[in-house]
């Protein structure tokens, strides 16, 4: 079901676009409703930022060797 207003999204709609902007880039639309919901929503941002802590520890774990813990 499309929303009635197309820019409008829910906390639990933006952490799905958060999660999927992981993989794809999103359309023009999802990013404009994105970066609405962000501007005005407290806990959405806070939610990016632990996506993006847990991507770089998951970069640095996949990097991590034997040698660099000497």
């Amino acid at each position: 079901m499309k929303p009635i207003y197309p820019l409008r999204r829910t906390c639990k709609e933006v952490t799905a676009l958060i999660i999927a902007r992981e993989d794809r880039e999103l359309p023009r639309l999802e990013r404009w409703a994105l970066r609405l919901h962000m501007a005005m929503c407290q806990a959405c941002p806070t939610f990016e930022r632990q996506v993006l802590t847990m991507r770089q520890a998951m970069g640095r774990w996949r990097h991590y060797s034997e040698e660099d813990a000497s």
